[in-house]
Formats: C-alpha cells, sequence, structure tokens
C-alpha cells in the first residue's frame, strides 16, 4: 500500500515537472505582458452582460441590441486596424498604454449613455480604443520572445486570455448583485487603469530586454503580400466557424439536445479547463516535431469542421462531449500556430500592419458569424446548418493546402534568387 502510494507520488511530481518544462524558457516580459492581459481581460466583464444590461436596465429591443453589437464589432475592426498603423508609427509600447488608459476612461463614461444612438456610438468608441491594443500587443511579443519561443508565448497569453474571461463573468456576476450593473463600468475602468499601471512599471522601453526585434529597410504592404491575404481569408473562415460555440451551438444545446443552462455552462466550462490543462503540453509537443505552421492551422480548421460534423451522426449525448473535444483540440493547434506565422511572415514588412490584419480577419468574423449562423439556424435548422459549416470550413483547408503550395513555389523563387546573386558576386 505504502509502495503504491509512493510510486504514485513520484509519478504525480514527475508529471507536474514535465507540464512546468514546458513554460520554461520564456522572457520575464512575455509573463508581465500574460499578466497585464490577464488583468485587461479579467476587467472587461461588461462584455459577456451587455445584452442583459441593455434590454433589462436600459429596456432596448432585441433589435436595438443587434445593431448596437454590429457597432461593437465595426469598432474592432476599425480600431485594430488603427493600432496596426499607429504601432508601426509610434511603436507598440505607446499604443497599448494610450489604449488601456483611454479604454478605462470610455467604460466609465459609458455607464451615462442612455440613447440607443449615443450607445451605438459609446460601444463603437470603446472597442476602437480597446481593439487597438490587440495588434500592439502582438508586436510587443514578438520582440520579448526568442524566435524558437514564439509559438509557445503565444500559448501563454491565450491562457491568460482564457483564464481573464473565465474570472470575469463568475466576478461580474457577483458586483451585479451586490452592487449593480454600474459597479461593472467601473471595475472595468478600474482594471484597465492598474493593468496601465503595471506596464508602465515593468514593460518601460528603458526596463525591458528586446530578444527579436526586426527593423525592414524596406518593408512590404500586408496588402502587397498574396500568401498573406490567402492565409487572411482562411483565418476568416475559421474564426467563422469557431464562434459558432458562442452563438448557434448553445442554442443547439438547449434547443434540441434538451440541456440546462448549468449543464450547458459545464460543457463549455470543459473547454477552457481543457485548454489549461493541455495546450501548453500540445504546443511544446508540436513544435519539437517541427512541423509547418500552416499544416499544423490546416489540421486545427479541420478538427474544428469534424466537432460539427459529428453531432448529426447520432442522438447520443455523449457526441456533444466528443464534438467539444475535436473543436477544442482544433483550436488549441490552429490559434497558436496561425499567430505565430503571422508573427513571422509580418518580419519581412510593417509588423503592426500584419499583426492588425491578422487580427481583423477575427473582427470580422464577429460581425457575420452571429447573425449568419442564427438565421440559418431559424430558416433551414440545426442539421443542414451544422453541414453547411462544416462545409465552409472545408473550403477553408482548401484554401490553407493551397496556401502551402503558395509558400513553397515562393520558397524556390527566394532560394533561386538567392544562388543567382551568391553567383554574380563570385563573379
Amino acid at each position: 500500500m505504502c509502495l503504491n502510494l509512493k510510486t504514485d507520488s513520484i509519478k504525480m511530481r514527475t508529471l507536474f515537472r514535465n507540464y512546468a518544462n514546458t513554460f520554461r524558457g520564456l522572457s520575464t516580459e512575455v509573463w508581465w505582458l500574460s499578466l497585464i492581459t490577464f488583468i485587461n481581460r479579467s476587467g472587461t466583464m461588461v462584455i459577456p452582460f451587455l445584452s442583459l444590461y441593455l434590454t433589462k436596465s436600459l429596456n432596448f429591443t432585441l433589435t436595438d441590441v443587434g445593431w448596437i453589437m454590429s457597432f461593437f464589432g465595426l469598432g474592432s475592426v476599425v480600431g485594430t486596424w488603427i493600432g496596426g498603423k499607429l504601432t508601426d508609427i509610434i511603436g507598440y509600447y505607446k499604443v497599448m498604454f494610450v489604449s488601456l488608459v483611454l479604454t478605462g476612461v470610455l467604460f466609465v463614461l459609458l455607464q451615462y449613455v442612455e440613447t440607443f444612438y449615443g450607445f451605438c456610438v459609446g460601444i463603437f468608441l470603446v472597442m476602437l480604443v480597446a481593439d487597438a491594443f490587440r495588434p500592439a500587443m502582438f508586436v510587443a511579443l514578438s520582440a520579448y520572445s526568442k524566435p524558437e519561443n514564439k509559438t509557445r508565448s503565444v500559448t501563454l497569453i491565450r491562457l491568460a486570455i482564457n483564464l481573464g474571461f473565465s474570472a470575469g463573468p463568475a466576478i461580474g456576476g457577483v458586483i451585479i448583485t451586490t452592487v449593480g450593473y454600474q459597479g461593472l463600468f467601473w471595475v472595468d475602468g478600474i482594471t484597465c487603469a492598474l493593468a496601465s499601471i503595471l506596464l508602465l512599471k515593468v514593460l518601460h522601453p528603458k526596463k525591458v530586454n528586446i530578444l527579436d526585434e526586426v527593423k525592414t529597410a524596406n518593408p512590404i504592404s500586408a496588402y502587397n503580400d498574396k500568401a498573406f491575404l490567402i492565409f487572411f481569408i482562411a483565418m476568416f473562415i475559421f474564426g467563422f466557424v469557431f464562434l459558432q460555440y458562442f452563438s448557434t451551438i448553445p442554442l443547439y444545446y438547449k434547443d434540441s439536445r434538451l440541456l440546462s443552462e448549468f449543464e450547458i455552462g459545464l460543457l463549455m466550462g470543459f473547454n477552457g479547463f481543457f485548454i489549461f490543462l493541455f495546450e501548453m503540453p500540445l504546443i511544446k509537443w508540436l513544435e519539437d516535431a517541427k512541423k509547418s505552421k500552416i499544416k499544423l492551422v490546416t489540421l486545427g480548421l479541420f478538427l474544428t469542421a469534424m466537432s460539427f460534423v459529428v453531432l448529426n451522426t447520432t442522438g447520443w449525448i455523449g457526441i456533444l462531449i466528443l464534438g467539444m473535444v475535436l473543436m477544442t483540440v482544433g483550436e488549441m493547434i490552429a490559434f497558436p500556430f496561425s499567430n505565430a506565422f503571422a508573427v513571422e511572415r509580418a518580419k519581412k514588412g510593417n509588423q503592426g500592419e500584419y499583426m492588425a490584419l491578422y487580427s481583423i480577419s477575427f473582427s470580422l468574423s464577429h460581425i457575420f458569424s452571429h447573425n449568419i449562423g442564427m438565421q440559418m439556424v431559424a430558416k433551414f435548422g440545426f442539421t443542414i446548418t451544422w453541414y453547411a459549416i462544416t462545409i465552409f470550413a472545408c473550403v477553408g483547408v482548401v484554401i490553407l493546402l493551397y496556401l502551402l503550395h503558395v509558400l513553397k513555389k515562393e520558397h524556390k523563387n527566394f532560394t533561386f534568387q538567392e544562388v543567382q546573386t551568391n553567383k554574380g558576386e563570385n563573379q
């Protein structure tokens, strides 16, 4: 008995040590950036309760809420684009700091807006300023990471975002029941201020080590990069498919599979818990395998597609867990490696512009995914919608396979030009 307990204890310590080792080698600056991101994302607790606040406190109709959410998405697109431009002009640090400070101020002011048109403008401005942070953060992440650690650095940021989004709604629910909705706006503003102070204290340009900052003499525009534009289309499709898990899938669980809100919460919560436990070890293993990033993104999108088609195969309730596992593993693979590809590609041009375009692909998905998914379910039902989503995802898979062909051709041309240059120098 004692021997078994000792053996189990050794196994657990070994398992924990191996898990901890997957985090080794990441710079102190990346850890600080992850903490700042966690504080910032935990603070945006207004967002999950926004539709409830608008309907219950301001008495807006569902149509009004729909339009407001459209302005939410538009603000995200414009803010991400502006953030990318400013990052290339004034640098990522200044953009992140100003974004955090102004977002805090705007969140506090938003609670005093009570008209429909005012709230459309207000939420547009909040998201414009808030999402300017994203491309700047990605460029900072690239600068603070060694080339071999970029994918795992992205994964750590994703863990911080997931933990923040998990903690935020839980804390927000307590604030609503004790203080009311107004308390959310104040806490959001305060957390943004705290994140900006922490940024000022620990990531000031005079205090950090830059590990991989690239300045290109003649940078090309992301909009002239054929391979990256193909990648952008594929990421829009991935975002469109993935976001169904935050709109139509919960309805499917409730209306078609008759799950309670508590059961839906457990199933959705399983996604975050699974990511927290297994994403970093999985990414470390895939990195060590030296696989092509685009091939891995293709695999991630394919697994996400399969998570929809399996729902139509049987009425067995366990298939919902299988579908969630397929989607979660697909997400765990596709997001870090797509981000790492974008960071790597950005070295040849304006980094802020590249990372903005990458983020915009998901912002555009937000604008179209929820609405189109809902309309399809209302008109055709869940079964046909899942088949349509799967086909759309497979189109994305084909696009990524075509991207692999473009990248191979590009590499051959680059190698040929390099050989010709060397010949000319030798002569």
